[in-house]
C-alpha cells in the first residue's frame, strides 16, 4: 500500500466499485435524516405494539430498548464502513471487498429476499388498511395491492430526488403522528384526566402486575418480533451512495437513530402503559387508536389508519429503492441478471427495481389466492433476510477492523465503540433470535424454510460463478 493511500482523506481512501458509477448525488441532508428516522419507525410500532403489550405487558419497553441498542450497533458498524467508502452497493460492496464475491452474492440475494417479500407484506398491508374505509371495501384486496404497487413503482422510476422527497414526507407524517400522540398522552398524565374510570400514571403499571405481569418468558419470546420492527435501519447505507457529502451528513443521521429509538419506541410504550392498563390493548388494534378512541377523540381510527398506511407505503418505496441499487452492484459483478444493471436517463437503476416489483406481483397473486394468510406467509422469508443482512454487515465490519490493525486500510475517525466486542455480542444476540424462533409457531415455519433458502443460494452460486467479473472492483484505491 502506498503512502498516498495512508494519507488520503476519509472520502478517498477506499477502493472503487464499478457498481457506483452513473448515480446522481441528489439526496440532501434532510432526505438522509428522514430516511434514517423513517427506517427506524414503522408499522412494528404503530400496529405491532398493541399485541406485544397484551402479551408481555409494560416490560415491552425493555424489549424495544434492548433490540434498539443492537439495531443501532448494526447501523453504527455500517456507518463506519460508509465513511471509509460510500457506496450505493452498501453492504454488498463491503462484502465484496472483505468477504469476496461469495459474500457479496449472499449479502445481495438475502437483502433481495428480505425486501421483495417485505414488499409483498407491504402491498398486502396497504390493501388491508384501505379496506378500513367503506369506500374501498367493495374493491378486492388483490386489486388494491396491485394499484399500490403500480403507483409506488412509477414514482420510484422517475428520479432519486422524487424518492427522497417521498420518504421525507412519509417520515414527517409518521413523526408528527407520534409527537402529537405523545403530547396528548403527557397532557392526560399531567392533568390526571381519567380514562375508562382509571387515573393515568405509574400506579396503572404497579396495580396491574408491575413491569413483568406475565413473567420474563413472554418478554424473551417477543424479542424476535421486536427485532423486525427495526428492519430497515440499514437502508441509510444504500442512500449514502447518492448523497453529496456523506462524511458530514451520515454521522449525524446515524447518531440520531439512537435517541429517536429511545424517545419514540421506549417513550411511547412507557406512556401507553401509564395511560391504560396493559390488558386493555389487543393485537387487532393500534394501541394509539385504543387510547384515543377511549378519550373520545373523533376519527382517531381514521387518522391512525392513514399513518400506518403511510408507513407501509414508505416501506415499499424504500424496498424498491434499495434493491434496485443492490442488484445493480451485483449485476455489474455478474452475480445478478444483466438487465438489473440497466439505468434510465435520470440515473435510476430500473432493471433491479423491476425485478423486485415482479416478485411483488407474485404477492398480488397471493392476495388473490389466500388473502387472509398472505401477510404471515411472506413475513417468514423476510425475517431470515433481515437477520442475514445484519449479520453480514457486522462480519464485514469485523474484517474491516482486522485489516485496519494490519495497516492495510485506514479507519475513519467515526468508529463503532468497543470493537470487536460490540460486533461479537451483537452477532450472539442475532443468533439467539434465531433460536427463539423455534419457540414460536410462525418462527418454526421460518426455520423450516432455511434449508430451502440455503439450497437455492448454493444452486444459484454454481450457476453464476463462471460469469463473475472480479475487475468490477478495483482494490488499488482511487
Amino acid at each position: 500500500m502506498t503512502d498516498q493511500t495512508l494519507q488520503a482523506p476519509e472520502h478517498q481512501h477506499g477502493p472503487s466499485d464499478a457498481g457506483d458509477t452513473g448515480y446522481q448525488k441528489s439526496l440532501k441532508a434532510r432526505h438522509i435524516n428522514m430516511i434514517a428516522i423513517g427506517g427506524a419507525i414503522g408499522t412494528g410500532l404503530f400496529l405491532g405494539a398493541g399485541g406485544r403489550l397484551a402479551q408481555a405487558g409494560p416490560a415491552l419497553f425493555i424489549a424495544y430498548a434492548v433490540c434498539g441498542l443492537f439495531a443501532f450497533f448494526v447501523v453504527r458498524s455500517l456507518g463506519e464502513l460508509i465513511l471509509y467508502r460510500p457506496s450505493s452497493g452498501a453492504f454488498v460492496s463491503y462484502a465484496r471487498e472483505f468477504m469476496g464475491e461469495k459474500g457479496a452474492y449472499t449479502a445481495g440475494w438475502m437483502h433481495f429476499l428480505n425486501w421483495s417479500t417485505t414488499g409483498i407484506a407491504d402491498i398486502t398491508a396497504i390493501a388491508l388498511y384501505a379496506h378500513f374505509w367503506s369506500a374501498f371495501t367493495p374493491i378486492p384486496q388483490w386489486v388494491l395491492a396491485l394499484i399500490a404497487l403500480a403507483v409506488v413503482l412509477t414514482l420510484n422510476m422517475v428520479s432519486v430526488k422524487l424518492f427522497g422527497e417521498l420518504e421525507f414526507w412519509f417520515a414527517i407524517i409518521k413523526v408528527a403522528a407520534l409527537v402529537l400522540f405523545m403530547a396528548i398522552g403527557i397532557y392526560l398524565l399531567v392533568t390526571q384526566h381519567p380514562i375508562d374510570g382509571n387515573l393515568p400514571g405509574p400506579q396503572l403499571i404497579i396495580d396491574h402486575g408491575g413491569v413483568f405481569p406475565a413473567g420474563l418468558l413472554p418478554l424473551v419470546l417477543i424479542m424476535q418480533g421486536v427485532v423486525f420492527a427495526y428492519a430497515s435501519v440499514e437502508l441509510v447505507g444504500v442512500a449514502a451512495g447518492e448523497t453529496e457529502n456523506p462524511q458530514k451528513i451520515m454521522p449525524k443521521a446515524i447518531n440520531s437513530i439512537m435517541w429517536r429509538i429511545g424517545v419514540f419506541y421506549v417513550g411511547s410504550v412507557v406512556l401507553l402503559a401509564m395511560l391504560m392498563p396493559w390488558t386493555a390493548y389487543t393485537r387487532n388494534e393500534s394501541p394509539f387508536v385504543t387510547v384515543l378512541s377511549h378519550i373520545g377523540v373523533p376519527a382517531a381510527g381514521d387518522v391512525m389508519n392513514l399513518v400506518v398506511l403511510t408507513a407501509a407505503l414508505s416501506s415499499l418505496n424504500s424496498g424498491l429503492y434499495s434493491t434496485g441499487r443492490i442488484l445493480r452492484s451485483m449485476s455489474m459483478a455478474g452475480s445478478a441478471p444483466k438487465f438489473a444493471a440497466a439505468m434510465n436517463k435520470n440515473s435510476v437503476p430500473y432493471g433491479g427495481i423491476l425485478l423486485t416489483a415482479s416478485v411483488c406481483v407474485m404477492g398480488v397473486g397471493l392476495n388473490y389466492l389466500v388473502p387472509a394468510e398472505a401477510f404471515e406467509i411472506v413475513l417468514n422469508f423476510a425475517s431470515i433476510g433481515i437477520l442475514a443482512t445484519w449479520a453480514i454487515i457486522l462480519l464485514c465490519h469485523l474484517l474491516f477492523v482486522r485489516k485496519a490493525k494490519r495497516g492495510e486500510v485506514t479507519r475513519p475517525s467515526y468508529r463503532l465503540p468497543f470493537s470487536p466486542y460490540t460486533e461479537i455480542v451483537t452477532l450472539a444476540f442475532l443468533a439467539s433470535v434465531v433460536v427463539l424462533m423455534a419457540f414460536d409457531e410462525v418462527g418454526r415455519i421460518t426455520l423450516l424454510c432455511l434449508p430451502v433458502i440455503i439450497l437455492a443460494l448454493v444452486i444459484g452460486w454454481f450457476r453464476v460463478r463462471r460469469q463473475i467479473n472480479t475487475a468490477v472492483f478495483e482494490k488499488t484505491g482511487v
